[in-house]
């Protein structure tokens, strides 16, 4: 599979940039069962109809769209909320590059899972750096001393 920035956390939890119609239908046909997008729908290359695409290949499709400029906690509540009834599951998380699906996994593993910050961000920051991001690095900052 050659979808962008592909990380395969475990057999269970993928995070990925923006795949293809054609990306998507690999992805179900590896068994996953939830896509969720935390892209825009107007972030390069976004799929206008990727909801009906997702759920016509038999998987579940959620949908939050988180602004990168401004990223809130509420959104990174509601990808936390879905991900806990749903880490039993195969899960694919994306956004456009990467960036967001890979902050927010690891938040989500640190904050809900009781992962060890520096293992749980090691994966993403293979991918992109917090520190040319400040608004990104003071999001996860503020959402690390949160109680989520």
């Amino acid at each position: 599979m050659n979808i962008t920035n592909l990380t395969i956390l475990n057999d269970s939890l993928w995070t990925s940039g923006q795949p293809t119609r054609a990306e998507l239908a690999e992805v179900a046909a590896a068994g996953f069962e939830v896509v969720i997008n935390l892209a825009m729908s107007t972030s390069d290359n976004a799929l206008p109809d990727e909801a009906e695409l997702v759920q016509s290949l038999g998987m579940e499709y959620i949908h939050i769209p988180v602004v990168w400029e401004a990223p809130q906690p509420g959104d990174l509540l509601r990808f936390m909320d879905a991900m806990d009834t749903r880490f039993n599951r195969k899960v694919l998380v994306h956004c456009a590059l990467n960036y967001r699906a890979s902050a927010f996994t690891a938040l989500w593993r640190v904050l809900r899972q009781g992962w060890e910050k520096e293992k749980a961000f090691a994966v993403q920051e293979t991918i992109w750096q917090l520190d040319d991001y400040p608004i990104w690095k003071n999001f996860v900052t503020s959402a690390l001393g949160r109680n989520y």
